[in-house]
C-alpha cells in the first residue's frame, strides 16, 4: 500500500463530498446521533459503513479481533456504555462473518502467546455447544456455525450488561445478531429472540 496515494485518496473523497454538499463537512463537525451501535470483526474484509451502505455519523462502530464482547474488557464495556447511555442508540448489532480467522484460530490446539486468553472465550463458545458442533460432518460446517454460535453468545454478553438491561426497560432498546458472508457478500440476520433471551437470562443476569 502507497501511503502517499491515501492522503491523495483522501483529497478526491473531499472533493466528491464538497461537490454533492457544500456544507457536508460543516454539518458533520456538528456531532453524531446514530441510532445503531454495530459491533464486528477487524477484519480488513468486513468493513461495516461499507457493507450496511451507510454514512458518516449514521452509525456507532466497534470492531476487535472475531466481535468478542468479553465483560473484563473495558473498552467494549465503554463503547456499549457510550453508545446506550449517551448517544442513546435503539439498536446493537453484533457481527460476525464466515472465514473469521480469529474463530478459526480458536478451533486449532496450538500456543498463539497473547491471543490465548482473547481466544479462548471462543474456545468457551465451542465448549459450551460441543455436541451440537461435534455432530456436524465437516470442519468448514462446524468453523461456519461456531462463527454463528459466537456471534449469538456475543449477543448474550451484551445482553447481560447493565446499561443494556436500563436502555431495553426505558425505550425498548433492541439487540441483533448478524453474520456477513464474505462469499456472496450477504448480511444474514440469525434472528436473535432479544426478548425471550432476556426473560430466560433474568434469573441469573437481572441487573436493573
Amino acid at each position: 500500500m502507497n501511503i502517499e496515494q491515501i492522503f491523495l485518496n483522501n483529497k478526491v473523497w473531499i472533493e466528491q463530498k464538497l461537490k454533492n454538499d457544500a456544507a457536508y463537512f460543516e454539518n458533520l463537525s456538528k456531532g453524531q446521533n446514530p441510532k445503531l451501535l454495530y459491533i464486528g470483526c477487524s477484519d480488513s474484509r468486513v468493513t461495516a459503513e461499507e457493507l450496511m451502505g451507510v454514512q458518516p455519523g449514521e452509525v456507532f462502530v466497534y470492531r476487535n479481533i472475531a466481535n468478542m464482547i468479553p465483560n473484563t474488557d473495558l473498552s467494549a464495556m465503554s463503547v456499549i456504555n457510550y453508545a446506550v447511555t449517551h448517544l442513546k442508540v435503539d439498536n446493537i448489532v453484533v457481527c460476525g462473518h464466515y472465514y473469521c480467522n480469529g474463530v478459526k484460530a480458536a478451533m486449532q490446539s496450538a500456543d498463539l502467546g497473547i491471543l490465548n486468553p482473547w481466544l479462548r472465550n471462543i474456545r468457551d463458545v465451542y465448549r459450551l455447544h460441543k455436541p451440537e458442533l461435534d455432530a456436524l460432518q465437516s470442519e468448514e460446517e462446524k468453523y461456519k456455525r461456531l462463527v454463528e454460535l459466537n456471534v449469538q453468545e456475543q449477543c448474550f454478553n451484551v445482553i447481560k450488561t447493565p446499561d443494556v438491561q436500563k436502555a431495553y426497560k426505558e425505550r425498548k432498546l433492541t439487540v441483533h445478531g448478524w453474520v456477513f458472508d464474505v462469499h456472496s457478500g450477504n448480511l444474514i440476520d440469525l434472528k436473535i429472540n432479544f426478548g425471550k433471551i432476556l426473560e430466560e437470562i433474568m434469573e441469573i443476569y437481572r441487573i436493573i
